[in-house]
C-alpha cells in the first residue's frame, strides 16, 4: 500500500531528512522518499496509517500538509 503526501514549507535537504526520519518511526511505515522539488513524500506501508496521524507528525515539524492521497 502506498500514500502520497503533498507538503509545503520544505526548502532544503535538511527538511527532507527531517520529514523522512519522523515518518519512518511510525509503525506500519516501511519506507519514505521525499521529492523536494515536487514537494511530495511517498510512503510504502505494511498496514494502514491514519491520515490524521501523518498530518500531525508533519505539521509538528513545522510544515504544511496540503493533500494526502
Amino acid at each position: 500500500m502506498k500514500k502520497k503526501i503533498l507538503i509545503e514549507g520544505m526548502t532544503c535537504q535538511h527538511c527532507v531528512k527531517h520529514v523522512e526520519e519522523a515518518l519512518k518511526e511510525l509503525a506500519g511505515v516501511q519506507s519514505v522518499t521525499v521529492d523536494l522539488p515536487g514537494k511530495v513524500a511517498t510512503l510504502k506501508l505494511s498496514q494502514e496509517v491514519a491520515d490524521e496521524k501523518l498530518k500531525a507528525i508533519i505539521e509538528d515539524l513545522g510544515y504544511e500538509v496540503t493533500i494526502i492521497e
